[in-house]
């Protein structure tokens, strides 16, 4: 299987305010920064793809397993040794935040710092990490259980997710 992959970020604002004579602004504009991945292995590369969209009931959790349990768009199973892009968009619809990170244990830490961090995505929010020097390191039956959390104990949750990473 072949893999590519474009993601995009950036931010554009315009802040204003008040003065005597006119009207003072400030552009800001970081310029949309791609970053691009060819399929392979090796720094810049990907050659495994998880996409998905997903639904937790009522203060309900899960465990996506990244080394051996997920499966990709074509039925094959996916096991990642390293994870260079997570992707996880919360439905503006959700009555609060989706959680991720964090596993009771064999946690994947990746950009988390540590096993207990976590990460709030807010209803309507993305959230998009990026590592294409190298990725983040999924250990198998010791660190690759990435945790996805309703915050909400009153109603179901949805929420799509992409993951990209290298099988070596």
């Amino acid at each position: 299987m072949t893999v590519t992959a474009s993601i995009y970020s950036g931010i554009k604002a315009r802040h204003t305010g008040a003065a005597d004579l006119g009207t003072p602004f400030m552009e800001i504009d970081t310029g949309a920064k791609t970053v691009e991945f060819t399929s392979g292995t090796t720094a810049g590369k990907a050659d495994r793809v998880f996409s998905d969209e997903r639904t937790l009931a009522a203060s309900a959790s899960e465990n996506l397993d990244l080394a051996g349990a997920l499966v990709d768009a074509f039925g094959a199973t996916i096991t990642f040794a390293k994870i260079v892009a997570i992707h996880i968009e919360a439905n503006a619809a959700n009555a609060a935040d989706i959680v991720v990170g964090g596993a009771a244990s064999n946690a994947f830490v990746g950009p988390f710092g540590a096993s207990t961090h976590t990460l709030a995505v807010k209803p309507g929010g993305r959230l998009t990490l990026v590592a294409p020097q190298g990725g983040w390191t999924v250990t198998a039956g010791t660190a690759d259980l990435l945790k996805i959390l309703n915050g909400s104990g009153a109603s179901p949750a949805t929420y799509k997710v992409v993951l990209l990473g290298t099988s070596a």
